[in-house]
């Protein structure tokens, strides 16, 4: 409620992980909130961004591939030049601080970590907690109070229009419910990252594709995604477990700023090669995560299957390109193990 009454972006969700993590280190003790909880605010989201798809839109995602190819490349290889000023600055070693740099997801980036050989999993998994609490307070708040005023015209596109569904139904509740449910337990039998927000997304998103229309979820079911992911998040930072996380937090946070603005730069260039407001614009190009970016285009009135599919490439790439790539370059440890057999 606080974060509510001082007119702070996302209170919700920042009230709770601020609200939690205060706690949790003032208690100094072990604190639990089931990963079930996390895992139904995602699944809330998914299917709000996933609900914003049309045809249009898809059609407008296709013509906006180059630019969403460049933009991600270029924000990629500015966090690579951020990791290696921070690796030489701090004397941590190039596999870790290029992975704890790279704007992935928290866990997908901490699940890499693993299969890099030389790098820090307590550390990766730190300096990507410090990016993504970075970016989660600053984007929205950049967005809130600095953007948001200049762009009314940003809500138009985010909310589909009744007369592009075809199938209005007593019973689509119902029939969402089921594509949900079906596409969560796809996403997690194919492996899919971050399984509770990309399969309800991509569920719910081809069904309104095919002309159902999707029910507006009820304005409470958004305050406890917010809350949900909010608690967990907060309880996911453990800053005593890291030795040298002072000499590493300013590096860590600076470096995120960076990338942040970055990113508002990439999304200003974006505006001048296609028709999208700067909001819009720079969601999309922000490193993330995709949830809390969502969520920010929601409350905004942003174009949020835009946004999504912005941050649903970045990721994308970075799973499958970057992934590649630095295996190739830092070694897997199966390849090191393999190597001193």
């Amino acid at each position: 409620m606080l974060f509510r009454l001082l007119n702070l972006p996302l209170p919700w969700l920042l009230g709770s992980l601020t609200a939690v993590l205060l706690w949790s280190l003032a208690a100094k003790r072990n604190l639990f909130w089931p990963v079930e909880f996390r895992n139904c605010g995602l699944v809330i989201l998914g299917y709000m961004l996933g609900s914003s798809f049309t045809i249009a839109t898809g059609l407008e995602i296709f013509k906006q591939l180059p630019a969403m190819f460049l933009a991600t490349s270029s924000i990629i290889l500015f966090s690579l030049f951020v990791g290696t000023i921070i690796s030489r600055r701090t004397g941590l070693n190039p596999a870790t601080s290029v992975l704890g740099s790279v704007p992935g997801g928290l866990t997908q980036m901490v699940v890499l970590s693993e299969e890099i050989a030389g790098s820090d999993l307590t550390v990766v998994t730190f300096m990507q907690t410090i990016r993504l609490l970075a970016t989660v307070f600053i984007v929205p708040f950049i967005v809130i109070h600095g953007l948001a005023g200049d762009t009314p015209e940003a809500g138009a596109a985010s909310v589909p229009a009744v007369s592009d569904s075809l199938i209005q139904t007593p019973w689509n509740a119902f029939i969402f419910t089921v594509i949900i449910l079906i596409s969560v337990r796809v996403a997690l039998r194919t492996n899919m990252p971050t399984p509770f927000l990309l399969g309800p997304l991509l569920g719910t998103a081809a069904l309104v594709l095919t002309g159902f229309q999707a029910p507006d979820p009820p304005s409470y079911l958004v305050l406890i995604s917010q809350l949900c992911i909010g608690a967990y998040l907060g309880l996911s930072i453990k800053p005593a477990r890291l030795e040298n996380w002072k000499k590493l937090l300013p590096y860590t946070l600076g470096g995120s700023i960076a990338v942040v603005f970055f990113s508002l730069g990439a999304g200003y260039l974006l505006t001048r090669l296609h028709s999208l407001n700067l909001i819009t614009a720079f969601l999309g190009t922000s490193p993330g995560g995709m949830g809390e970016m969502g969520l920010t285009a929601v409350m905004v009135g942003a174009d949020v299957s835009l946004v999504a599919a912005y941050q649903l490439f970045r990721l994308s790439f970075i799973l499958f390109i970057m992934t590649y790539l630095l295996k190739r370059h830092f070694g897997s440890v199966q390849t090191r193990k393999k190597s001193t057999t």
